[in-house]
């Protein structure tokens, strides 16, 4: 008898503690609202001087969480500096000479502790981070879902094998995005991101001199002029992803494609007669309908694998482990 009520608690406890599990693992909109209810603040302050300083930088914080989400997780591994006796990502391929503003993250970090010292974690900052610079630029806003932790490790090797590349066809495209859960229309949605930011004349240089059938050629002609065509040869040069409204958080992204006018291959991949073509259109008719998804895919890819409860930690200083 005494066996069999043992067992019983036993169980109760069990599933006490895995529901209690289950509800850490849940992120929310006011995670912090009484841990640190000046964070939302704290934080928009920081992103807009930063974007005032460098218009471009919005597009590159908004980026950071995209690289970030993609290799395992939105954990903030990508914020990990190497060190001796440890590699993180910032020099895997789609990362060296290309993502920035991590002295801005710094900023905002170091802000938020002083508000409120050991709660927030890096992770959370690059989700808010991300959508204060897309409502700064002009674009839709979103409640964001925090409670993520910090990663204590990092991936080169998933880092290069994650990340969709600018060379990558539709197929590849679809089945990176699926690998992270994220749908066609998550894709095509998310890909409007390149509104807004620039690209470096090495991402680019293989499409303006050698595809022909689906590029402007007047166009492409405009983007030889800053690109010569030989490697190493003004390879950090840079072109707007979007032609008419490079500073501007909107639809116009969608329009160039449909003119032939995408910067970087895979952004033409999107409308190239294959199964994207149908949604292209529908954002370039409909703003207020890309704005939606935008919004739709960014909480979607907020919620890929993040470390909750008493995984993780909350990292004193984004760049090193605790």
């Amino acid at each position: 008898m005494a066996s069999s009520k043992n067992n019983t608690m036993f169980f109760l406890f069990l599933l006490v503690t895995l529901l209690i599990g289950s509800s850490s693992a849940q992120l929310s909109t006011s995670f912090y609202s009484k841990s640190c209810p000046k964070l939302y603040q704290t934080v928009k302050s920081t992103v807009q001087s930063a974007i005032q300083k460098e218009t471009r930088m919005g597009a590159s914080l908004l980026r950071l969480f995209f690289h970030d989400c993609f290799v395992n997780g939105c954990d903030g591994s990508l914020l990990l500096d190497d060190t001796s006796s440890f590699t993180g990502e910032k020099r895997a391929a789609p990362n060296v000479n290309s993502v920035r503003g991590f002295e801005v993250i710094d900023n905002i970090k170091s802000a938020v502790e002083k508000a409120c010292p050991g709660v927030v974690s890096c992770a959370d900052i690059l989700a808010v981070t991300a959508r204060d610079s897309v409502v700064i630029l002009g674009g839709p806003n979103w409640n964001v879902k925090l409670g993520r932790r910090d990663a204590r490790t990092a991936s080169q090797g998933a880092a290069n094998n994650s990340i969709p590349a600018p060379t990558f066809n539709l197929n590849r495209l679809i089945s990176r995005f699926s690998a992270v859960g994220l749908s066609t229309k998550d894709m095509v949605a998310l890909s409007g991101a390149h509104t807004i930011g620039q690209a470096r004349c090495t991402t680019f240089r293989a499409r303006i001199y050698n595809e022909t059938n689906n590029i402007d050629s007047s166009f492409a002609r405009t983007r030889q002029n800053s690109c010569p065509r030989n490697s190493g040869s003004g390879d950090n040069n840079l072109a707007p992803l979007d032609l008419q409204t490079p500073s501007k958080f909107d639809n116009n992204y969608f329009k160039n494609l449909v003119n032939k006018k995408g910067l970087l291959h895979s952004d033409q991949q999107l409308f190239n007669g294959g199964s994207a073509d149908s949604i292209v259109r529908s954002y370039l008719n409909n703003p207020s309908s890309f704005n939606s998804d935008f919004v739709t895919a960014m909480i979607k890819m907020g919620d890929i694998r993040p470390l909750t409860g008493s995984n993780g930690e909350i990292r004193k200083n984004c760049r090193r482990r605790n």
